[in-house]
Formats: structure tokens, C-alpha cells, sequence
């Protein structure tokens, strides 16, 4: 674990800003998401997580496709949506 000679504040709705070399160091982007762990009388720990690859949810893109007549959904823009997501940075499903 490394430290850093950094120190953040937090701002009015509880954010914090990750300075840019240590986000570049781990590969954290914008969406990026993390579990939060109360580490007691320590502070927080963040975790990053690793968004899934697309091949990984094939099942529920395979079931959306077989449902889309019923759920209303146009085969053809499922299917740019999913090249649309194959060319992205890293071709991964967001998190929200």
C-alpha cells in the first residue's frame, strides 16, 4: 500500500476528489465503481470494482433479444447498442 503526501476535503454532498496520479496509477475513470468499507475509528476504505466485460452478461443480452417483441425493444438498436458498447474505451457494460 502506498501513501500520499495528499490531503482532500470534502465538499458540502460528501464527495471527495481522487487526485489525478493516483486515479491514472489504478485505472479508476469516470463511472468507475467502488465498494465503501467503515473501517472503525480508522476512516473509509474504497475498493474499486472491475465493471463487468460484455461477453460476461451475454445471457441477459441473449434474453433481452428473445423478449424484445414483448418489452417493446427494436432488435436492430439492441444491436448497435451492443457494438456501440464493443467499441468504448474498454468495451465494458456501465455501472450505474
Amino acid at each position: 500500500m502506498k501513501k500520499y503526501p495528499k490531503i482532500v476535503q470534502i465538499d458540502g454532498r460528501g464527495q471527495i476528489v481522487i487526485p489525478k496520479d493516483i486515479r491514472s496509477e489504478l485505472g479508476i475513470d469516470e463511472g468507475s465503481g467502488f465498494y465503501v468499507y467503515s473501517i472503525e475509528k480508522e476512516g473509509i476504505l474504497l475498493k474499486k470494482i472491475d465493471t463487468p466485460e460484455l461477453s460476461e452478461h451475454r445471457r441477459i443480452v441473449d434474453e433481452i433479444e428473445e423478449k424484445s417483441d414483448r418489452i417493446d425493444v427494436d432488435k436492430k438498436n439492441l444491436k448497435k447498442s451492443i457494438e456501440n458498447y464493443k467499441r468504448t474505451k474498454k468495451g465494458n457494460l456501465d455501472v450505474i
